[in-house]
């Protein structure tokens, strides 16, 4: 796929996604899916070797010779499904985000207390995390330096800040969720807050028990939007969603 030169119009925050990040590549361009089986099978090695090579020597020192080589084909091979190695890696991102995205929501008639919900959304999205600590590492390394995966990243986060901004709202207006907090801002800050932990345990080896792990951002998540502690202490598990 080709990348633009222009960044995408950004999106008002009230507007819905129109699409869920595993179902369009995050850079411009259309991939093609190959129409035969022995063409989905090689073009998926194509990716598999990629995600390798990119873990092991980083993406800028990658070189498309050792994806096809990794992926027992040829330089040639390479070329006929993708255009670059910016290609393979939005490939990449595009299906990793989709699976972090899918897994860090509560599924619909799961039932449970808004709490319990958080709960789940948390422990599953931290599951998903430590599979793809290092591709999550590889992007925020190349924002720094690049204005075009800048653009990506930020692309990337919009999607699950939209998502949670539009949660903190209902909660706002079923009177669970302190009404005076700006339901944008308090979205980027608590993904912002989720990232930089999932970096620090799964990427940069700080370690961290699990179940602590989980009640912990649960906690936070809770107490920072005001929802209401038992008298204990405890998240109140009796206000329903």
């Amino acid at each position: 796929m080709a990348r633009s030169t222009g960044s995408a119009p950004r999106r008002r925050r009230s507007d819905p996604p129109s699409v869920r990040p595993a179902e369009e590549p995050i850079l411009s361009g259309v991939a093609t899916v190959p129409s035969t089986t022995r063409g989905r099978r090689t073009r998926a090695a194509l990716i598999t070797a990629a995600r390798e090579v990119f873990e092991e020597l980083g993406f800028r020192d990658a070189r498309i010779s050792d994806i096809s080589a990794r992926a027992g084909t040829s330089y040639g091979v390479f070329y006929h499904y993708f255009d670059s190695k910016e290609s393979v890696l939005d490939e990449l991102f595009t299906s990793v985000t989709g699976e972090m995205y899918n897994a860090s929501q509560a599924k619909a008639g799961s039932g449970g207390t808004v709490v319990d919900r958080i709960r789940a959304s948390n422990r599953q999205y931290l599951t998903v995390a430590a599979r793809n600590a290092r591709l999550i590492a590889m992007i925020e390394e190349l924002a720094y330096r690049d204005p075009q995966f800048r653009e990506l990243k930020l692309r990337i986060r919009e999607p699950f800040l939209r998502r949670n901004e539009a949660g903190i709202r209902r909660l706002q207006e079923q009177g669970l969720a302190d009404p005076h907090l700006d339901a944008g801002t308090a979205a980027s800050m608590l993904g912002g807050m989720i990232e930089h932990f999932t970096l620090l345990w799964f990427f940069h080896g700080v370690e961290y028990d699990e179940a602590v792990a989980v009640e912990t951002l649960t906690r936070l998540w809770a107490q920072s939007l005001g929802l209401r502690l038992d008298a204990s202490g405890q998240l109140d598990s009796a206000n329903p969603v």
